[in-house]
This record gives C-alpha cells, sequence and structure tokens, in this order.
C-alpha cells in the first residue's frame, strides 16, 4: 500500500517535517494509474480502431459514407456523455475520494467494452443490434467522464510541485498507450485469425479481452492508497458538499473553466484526434491504402510519439505551461495542411497525379449530395455518392440551360463550360448523371471503370519502404504537435482549481471539450469530406477550433513559471 502523506490544500509538497513519498511509492502510483488509463482508452479507442468492421455489423448500409458516418456517429455518443459522466463522477470524487471513484469508472469502462463483443449483429437481430451498441457506448463516455480527472488528480497530488508536469504527463502518454495498444491487439488477432474469419467473429476478441484488461487495472489500483490532498482535506472538513454548484460559483472558475474548455481542451483534443484518428481514417480511406500497412504506421508513430509528452510535460516544469500550448496550436495552423499533403502525396501517388491530370467535373439536374441519405434524391447525387465513396475528388458544373444540357448529350466537353470551383490546370473530363446506369450496382461499376481509362486505380496500395518511414515521419510531426499542446495539461488544470472542487472543476471543462469539440471531430471532419469530395476539407475543422483556443490560451492562461493554486489565484 501507498503511504499515506498530508499535504496542503493546494496540492503542494507536504508541509517541512512531514513525511514526503518515496521514489518507489511515486512510481507505484504512476504505474498503476497510468496502466488504468491506457487499458480505459483502449476500451474507448478499440471502437474507432475498428470502424470498417463496426459499420458492417451493426450499422449496414448500401451508401459506404452512410454507413461510415453512422460509425463515426457512435463514436461521438460515447464522447456526449462525457460531460455528464465528469459531473457525476466529478461530484464522487470531490466528495467521496479519488481513487474509488476511478475504481468505479474503470469497472464500468471494461464491462461496456465487453459487451460490444457480445452484441449479435444487425443481420441477426436487426434494429436492436445498433441501438444496444449506441446504449454501450453510453456507458463508456459516462466511464470515461471521470476517469481522466480521477487519474490526472491522484498523480498531480503525489506530485512534489517542481515535478509535477513531469509525473503528470506519464497519465497523457498513457492517452496514447490505449490508441497503440487497441492496434497492436487488432494487429495481433489477424496475424492469427483468416481475414474473412477475423471479419466474421475475429473483430469481436479485441472487445472481450476488455475483460482481462480490467482485472489487471483493478489489481493494480487497489494496490493504492487515497490521494494525500483528499485525506488531508477529509480530515480538516474541508471537502465541498456541492462540488458541482461550487465549481460554477466559485470566485473567478467561470473565467478559468471557459480557458479550461476553449483554450486548453478545444485545442488539444482536436489536434489529437486529427492526428491520429483522421490519420487512420485517411490513409485507410481516401488514400486506399492497405490496412495492415496503415496499422503498423500509426503503431510505430504513436509509440515513438508517447515519449514527446513526457518531455514536453518535464519541460513545462521549467518553462511554465502556457509555453509549449502556445508554440504547439501556433505551429499547427502553419503546419496541418502541409503536412496532410505531404501524407496524400507518398501514400498513394498515383491517385494524386491522377485527380491532378484527370480532374472530374460533374455535371445534372439536382445536383447535390447528402451524406447521410439512404439513397439519393436525384441522379446526380447518386454519382456524387459514387465518386466520394471512391475517393476521387470532384467539381460540380454550374446549373446547367437547356442549350447546354443538349449540348452535353452531344458530347460536347465539361471544358466548354464555366466551372463552378476550378483549381487545377488540365481540362476537366465531364461526368453527367444521365450517362450512367440508374441502377446502383450497374452504375457504380460504370464508374470505376470509366475513371480507370483516365488512370485511377482502387487496389488497395502498399507505398514502398521509403515512402512508408516518410509518412510516419509526418506522423511524428502530427504527435509532437499533440505532445505541446497535452503534454502538460494534467499539471496545468490541476494548478488551475482550489482542491475541495478539483475533480468537478477540471472534468467538466475537459470533457465538454473532449467529448464535443474533439470527439465529434471524425463525424464532422468526414460529413465535410463528403459534401465538398476533398479529402482534406475536413482539416479546416480542426484549424478553426485551434486557430480560436490559441487566442484564448493566449489571453487566460497565466505566465511564467507554474504555480499552485492559491498562489496564483488568491
Amino acid at each position: 500500500m501507498v503511504t499515506q502523506i498530508e499535504a496542503t490544500d493546494t496540492g503542494a509538497a507536504s508541509p517541512p517535517g512531514q513525511r514526503q513519498p518515496t521514489e518507489k511509492e511515486i512510481r507505484l502510483v504512476i504505474a498503476a494509474s497510468s496502466a488504468g488509463t491506457i487499458f480505459e482508452w483502449y476500451d474507448f479507442f478499440i471502437y474507432g480502431t475498428l470502424a470498417a468492421l463496426i459499420g458492417a455489423a451493426f450499422f449496414p448500409s448500401d451508401n459506404e459514407t452512410l454507413q461510415l458516418l453512422l460509425v463515426w456517429a457512435g463514436f461521438a455518443v460515447g464522447f456526449g456523455f462525457r460531460p455528464l459522466g465528469a459531473i457525476l463522477f466529478g461530484y464522487l470524487g470531490d466528495r467521496l475520494g479519488r481513487k474509488y471513484t476511478f475504481l468505479v469508472t474503470v469497472t464500468l469502462m471494461g464491462v461496456a467494452t465487453a459487451g460490444v463483443g457480445l452484441i449479435p449483429s444487425a443481420a441477426s437481430i436487426g434494429i436492436a443490434a445498433p441501438i444496444i451498441v449506441i446504449g454501450l457506448r453510453i456507458l463508456q463516455g459516462l466511464a470515461l467522464g471521470g476517469e481522466y480527472g480521477g487519474a490526472a488528480i491522484y498523480v498531480a497530488e503525489h506530485a512534489p510541485p517542481e515535478k509535477r508536469g513531469f509525473y503528470t504527463s506519464f497519465i497523457q502518454a498513457s492517452v496514447v498507450g490505449g490508441f497503440v495498444l487497441s492496434i497492436i491487439v487488432v494487429i495481433a488477432c489477424r496475424a492469427l485469425i483468416p481475414a474473412d474469419e477475423f471479419a466474421a467473429w475475429g473483430w469481436r476478441l479485441p472487445f472481450l479481452l476488455s475483460i482481462v484488461l480490467l482485472g489487471i487495472s483493478l489489481w493494480m489500483r487497489l494496490k493504492l492508497s487515497e490521494s494525500p490532498v483528499f485525506q488531508a482535506m477529509k480530515a480538516a472538513g474541508e471537502t465541498s458538499s456541492n462540488p458541482f454548484k461550487e465549481s460554477l460559483t466559485y470566485p473567478g472558475n467561470p473565467k478559468r473553466i471557459f480557458v479550461a474548455l476553449f483554450g486548453i481542451t478545444g485545442v488539444l483534443t482536436t489536434i489529437w484526434y486529427t492526428a491520429f484518428f483522421s490519420g487512420l481514417s485517411f490513409l485507410r480511406g481516401p488514400m486506399r491504402v492497405e490496412e495492415s500497412a496503415v496499422e503498423w504506421m500509426l503503431l510505430a508513430a504513436g509509440a515513438i510519439s508517447m515519449g514527446f509528452y513526457i518531455v514536453v510535460g518535464k519541460w513545462s516544469d521549467r518553462v511554465g505551461r502556457k509555453k509549449p500550448i502556445v508554440f504547439g496550436a501556433l505551429a499547427s495552423l502553419f503546419l496541418l495542411f502541409p503536412v496532410f499533403w505531404g501524407i496524400g502525396a507518398l501514400a498513394n501517388p498515383d491517385l494524386q497525379r491522377s485527380a491532378r491530370e484527370a480532374p472530374v467535373t460533374v455535371a445534372g439536374e439536382a445536383c447535390s449530395y447528402d451524406p447521410f441519405a439512404e439513397r439519393q434524391a436525384s441522379a446526380c447525387g447518386r454519382l456524387l455518392q459514387d465518386l466520394t465513396s471512391l475517393g476521387v475528388p470532384y467539381d460540380i458544373l454550374a446549373p446547367l440551360s437547356a442549350q447546354e444540357q443538349g449540348a452535353i448529350a452531344e458530347g460536347i466537353a465539361a471544358s466548354d463550360f464555366p466551372v463552378r470551383t476550378q483549381s487545377v490546370e488540365s481540362p476537366p473530363t465531364l461526368f453527367a448523371a444521365s450517362q450512367f446506369p440508374s441502377e446502383d450496382g450497374p452504375r457504380r461499376e460504370a464508374v470505376q471503370q470509366r475513371l480507370e481509362t483516365l488512370g485511377y486505380s482502387f487496389e488497395r496500395q502498399t507505398p514502398p519502404l521509403a515512402n512508408i518511414l516518410s509518412i510516419v515521419g509526418l506522423l511524428l510531426v502530427l504527435g509532437m504537435l499533440s505532445a505541446l499542446t497535452y503534454g502538460s495539461v494534467a499539471a496545468l488544470l490541476t494548478e488551475m482549481f482550489p482542491a475541495r472542487i478539483r475533480y468537478s472543476s477540471m472534468s467538466i471543462p475537459y470533457h465538454i471539450g473532449a467529448g464535443y469539440l474533439g470527439g465529434f471531430l471524425p463525424l464532422i471532419a468526414s460529413y465535410i469530406v463528403a459534401m465538398t469530395g476533398n479529402a482534406y476539407s475536413g482539416l479546416w475543422y480542426t484549424w478553426g477550433v485551434v486557430a480560436f483556443g490559441l487566442l484564448v490560451a493566449w489571453w487566460g492562461l497565466p505566465n511564467g513559471p507554474p504555480k499552485d493554486f492559491e498562489d496564483a489565484h488568491a
């Protein structure tokens, strides 16, 4: 058991003369907290790692884009309930203690995740399957709403002030560790199970593994005692009677919550999910890279990136918490698009060249696309759906006059007409909706065949080794940007709020930001890509959130060396 020590309400080290935790005790605190965080985030991320198979099992649709959007909608639902979990478990954490609260959250997460692996497919039980999946995602979201705050505060309240950024950075690295573990498990299952069987039932095993991870996590965390700061508050009778209410009314807290929501969480969470989940879906989807190659690239980048968070956390102990976040956000605004352009050029250069040399322009009546429609209302909309599912960018010809429609029927080139958006030098190839069959199967086949005659290839690609290494390098750039904006956050949020309401005060803005600004990112970005036909257009969502967050961080975060709460805000 970790020896109980006393501490002041600030979360600083114990007063002189009182026993400090030994290095061995602190290592146990960090190891147990980090392992539980890895396992809990593994449980949450395995859903996104297996998004394609989840869609086929629980959200089947003839519209491939809709199927993917429904998967990401289910992903977002879990995030949407994280703020409620933050309120509920923040209340319990501030009233009953840090340790037992995050024991409850990890148990709830493990049971809910294993449940996903036991649900029959939609082909077996119909609409009940996706409803149950959504219900379990809600439970996961509630659990995750209480996990991060508990683990981060628990480590921070054991750490001496001069090492708080370093010690808590292991919690941030553990979030990436959960993503890395999910990929390792998927790779191992693919290696042991034939591809057809993995698609049929093998994908369930990574979810069922959650029961084993839950047992390990509980065993480790039960070895810990309560946070010394909470023990001191409880002994002095200083715990809050209503942490949620006090979080909203404590002097200065509304401003701190606003800064934590937009200036900290909004920045870190959108960069994180863009770096890892957008990178994953971008390579698998529009770039059509072979799945195992994608998984190995993300595994390498994620595993190496974990070290960046620890370096940044330690650096923040010396230079303060604001500087890494502001620098990382500013660098992201300049590097985000170039990095993804580079990844695209390296991942599938033939597709990039085809899109440049043989651009596609679409013409037809009522030429609009609704990604959430099971079947598009017009023939032109169905043509756009096919192009989107193939990852082919397109422009849409401005509304046509009767004379122009007649000219198209006679084979006049699209370049003879004004194009609504034209960013390429080569004359576009016209895809008129009237030229393709109306039935879904024959139309898709005809569209793909015509694109192939223009030089497009839709085979899964395995880039050359040099390209793979370069892609990993660019993913590491994204990992560094994430580390800069995330590595010191647990220490910063702990220092921003008073200990008596710390669990609630930091969890609420963190999980609102992570739940809505970050959790909905894959859905929103995929929707933007589907609407525009541009594989890079979804990045504008990240860019906008980070730009606003940078302004808030610049204005609201304290300058200078790290300070405990009462030193900074007395």
